[in-house]
This record gives C-alpha cells, sequence and structure tokens, in this order.
C-alpha cells in the first residue's frame, strides 16, 4: 500500500516533459512569428522531421509551400506594376527557393527548435537547407490554419521583407546570365556535371562543375543538383568577369 501511494506522489510531482516541450514551442512561436499559437500541436508538427517516429511536417509543407506562393505573388503584383510575368516570374524564383527558405528559418531560430531523430541529428540535418526549408514552409501552414489568410500573408512580407526590398532590379539566374555570356562572346553554351555526391538522403551535398568548351571551367557544391549547378555558372561568371 505504501508502495502505491509512493508511486502516485511520485507521478504527482514529475513534470510533464510533453506537455512542458510544447509550452517552450508556443513561446518560441509567439516571439518568433509574432503572434501566440491557437493550435500549438501543428506547431510541433512543423518542426518534426520524418526521421523521428511522430507525426512529421510533411503535409503542412506541401500547405505552406502554396501559401508561401500565394503570398508572395500577390505581393510582387502590387510591388511592381509595370513589370511583365517573365519579370515578375524571375523576381518570384529567386525568393521562394529552398536556400531562402532555409535562411528566414535561421534568422528567426528554427534550429534548436528541430525534432530530429539521432542519426538525422548525427548527419547535419539540423543545418540542411533541404530541412530546413521545408520546416520554413511548414511553419507558414501551420501559421495559416491558426490564423488565416490574411495574417499568413502579413508574416511572409515581415519575414522576406528585406529580401524583396534588396531586389532593386530583376534578378537575373546565373544559368541564363552563363548561357547569354557565352552567346554574346561566341563560345560554346555552358555545360554542366556531377563531379561527387555524397552525405544521406535527407542531407544530400552535390558537387558541379561548369565548364564552356576549353576556355574555363568552375566547381560549387549546393544541397540539390540544381543549387550546385547555379552555385557554379555563379562562380564561373564571377571568374570571367561576366
Amino acid at each position: 500500500m505504501a508502495a502505491a501511494v509512493d508511486m502516485v506522489q511520485r507521478r504527482a510531482v514529475e513534470p510533464d516533459w510533453g506537455r512542458l516541450l510544447n509550452d517552450a514551442i508556443a513561446r518560441w512561436v509567439a516571439d518568433a512569428l509574432g503572434r501566440a499559437p491557437i493550435r500549438p500541436d501543428d506547431y510541433a508538427r512543423a518542426l518534426t522531421h520524418g526521421s523521428t517516429a511522430h507525426a512529421t511536417y510533411e503535409r503542412l509543407e506541401f500547405l505552406g509551400d502554396r501559401v508561401l506562393g500565394l503570398a508572395m505573388a500577390e505581393w510582387l503584383y502590387e510591388r511592381f506594376p509595370a513589370e511583365s510575368e517573365g519579370a515578375l516570374s524571375k523576381r518570384f524564383n529567386a525568393l521562394v527557393t529552398g536556400a531562402v527558405c532555409a535562411d528566414v528559418a535561421r534568422a528567426i531560430g528554427v534550429v534548436p527548435h528541430l525534432r530530429l531523430g539521432k542519426q538525422a541529428r548525427d548527419d547535419g540535418a539540423g543545418d540542411s537547407d533541404n530541412v530546413l526549408g521545408d520546416v520554413m514552409e511548414a511553419l507558414i501552414g501551420a501559421f495559416y490554419l491558426d490564423h488565416g489568410h490574411d495574417a499568413a500573408r502579413d508574416l511572409v512580407r515581415r519575414l522576406w521583407g528585406t529580401r524583396i526590398d534588396a531586389q532593386v532590379r530583376v534578378p537575373r539566374h546565373p544559368k541564363s546570365a552563363l548561357q547569354e555570356w557565352a552567346a554574346a562572346n561566341n563560345r560554346r553554351p555552358p555545360e554542366y556535371s556531377i563531379v561527387d555526391k555524397s552525405g544521406p538522403g535527407h542531407a544530400p551535398r552535390f558537387t558541379v562543375r561548369a565548364t564552356i568548351g576549353r576556355l574555363a571551367s568552375a566547381e560549387a557544391t549546393g544541397t540539390s543538383k540544381q543549387e550546385a549547378e547555379t552555385a557554379a555558372a555563379l562562380a564561373l561568371l564571377a571568374q570571367l568577369g561576366g
């Protein structure tokens, strides 16, 4: 009997770690996103990677990607009323990449709150652009479900504000710019080849070489083939003075 009473007493004083963890996330969400969560479980899910045994961010990422896209398209349409669809698309594509979403996630302090399995953490998933970009979109999805479209639109404008302000001119994609440089200088079109691929599935690393005939080449690394190609094109442009 005494043992049973002791067990009940110990349970009464033991902290509810799950509740405390969600309370910590709720406080962080209120600070980082500007509004206290009504549905804290959604934010916890948005921070949960597939390497855990719990519900993950994937469905919220799917939703948040669309919310971000609509908010950004609406913003650019208003902000640059004289620009063509092509110019707006270039601005849009430069602002919603996984790397940009990951930078926003780092800026608001996502990393310490990620829920990762041990192997994923050991593999560096906590600093992976792929993971952080997905989580940022999932957080936007959770915020949208919590507060609606107008609040989610305002959140995107606040978090991306300095980035859109930095786009004084329509950005040129480095691969397009390198292609144009080659054509203007009567050179062969640039070619891209994968030099190396490493890392686990959730945090791959690609090294790509960009070349223009025998004239010049440059290598760069990224978390996807496309990202590495873009970085290699940018490096080659800098080498060529383009």
